[in-house]
């Protein structure tokens, strides 16, 4: 069985004048002419024209192919052996490339990715963009900072709407414990300070309790978190603060 130069090209995704070169310069000399003086080649060059594309793929020069292949000393399984540690060489390379260019991505991916129309039907009329460039300029320095972007660059809008929730909960149940009566230094309202500093922990930045109190005292020194906490209930945001300063004495005392 023999094939024409344009059947190899075709079978090998090849230009027929890359095959012609690799005859003019040794590499892969035809087994057969035609009598027309057509090249014509074998099911063994077929096997050669496989292997010095393989060696090609992985840049090796033609020199250097043409070398490897033709060594009298080479056996078929040792090219096999020799491939198969090229091949797992070069998929480490190839991982490690694809981890460092997903964080280049995270790294450049800012704020949270989703449509306008997303953003509502998960935030309603609050968007979370509005202070990214405040946000950046006092926190974009800090390990939370980067530890947050990274995290939720890969966030969906469900996680997002799963977030949403757990939040809603957590306004629930500390209006719940204020219409009780509960103080904010009760074990009830520490427990729930401690799952919000727990559920900061797990979806944005490692919150410490020194940082959760700086938390709890912005909720109450910046206006713009206090009257969007208070909206659930007048005086949240000085509520949730008590107990997140009791919650992070027990937990340090």
């Amino acid at each position: 069985m023999s094939y024409s130069v344009g059947q190899v090209a075709g079978f090998a995704g090849v230009m027929v004048r890359t095959l012609h070169h690799y005859d003019a310069i040794g590499l892969l000399v035809p087994s057969a002419r035609s009598h027309a003086g057509h090249r014509r080649y074998s099911d063994a060059d077929l096997d050669r024209l496989q292997q010095i594309l393989f060696y090609r793929e992985l840049g090796f020069p033609l020199e250097e192919v043409a070398a490897l292949l033709d060594d009298p000393a080479a056996d078929p399984r040792a090219h096999l052996r020799r491939q198969h540690e090229l091949l797992t060489a070069r998929i480490e390379r190839l991982q490690k490339m694809a981890a460092a260019v997903e964080q280049a991505m995270e790294a450049r991916t800012m704020g949270i990715n989703l449509t306008p129309e997303e953003k509502f039907e998960v935030f309603g009329d609050f968007d979370p963009d509005q202070y990214q460039e405040e946000v950046q300029e006092r926190w974009g320095d800090t390990d939370a900072y980067r530890q947050s972007q990274q995290k939720t660059a890969s966030y969906t809008k469900e996680d997002w709407q799963r977030i949403q929730r757990e939040s809603d909960e957590l306004t629930r149940r500390f209006v719940a414990l204020m219409d009780a009566g509960e103080p904010a230094d009760s074990e009830a309202a520490m427990d729930v300070a401690e799952d919000h500093r727990q559920g900061i922990t797990r979806n944005h930045y490692d919150c410490g309790y020194e940082m959760h109190t700086c938390l709890g005292e912005m909720y109450v020194n910046d206006e713009r978190f206090t009257r969007n906490i208070d909206q659930a209930k007048e005086g949240l945001a000085a509520y949730m603060r008590d107990a997140i300063l009791a919650n992070a004495v027990r937990h340090t005392a």
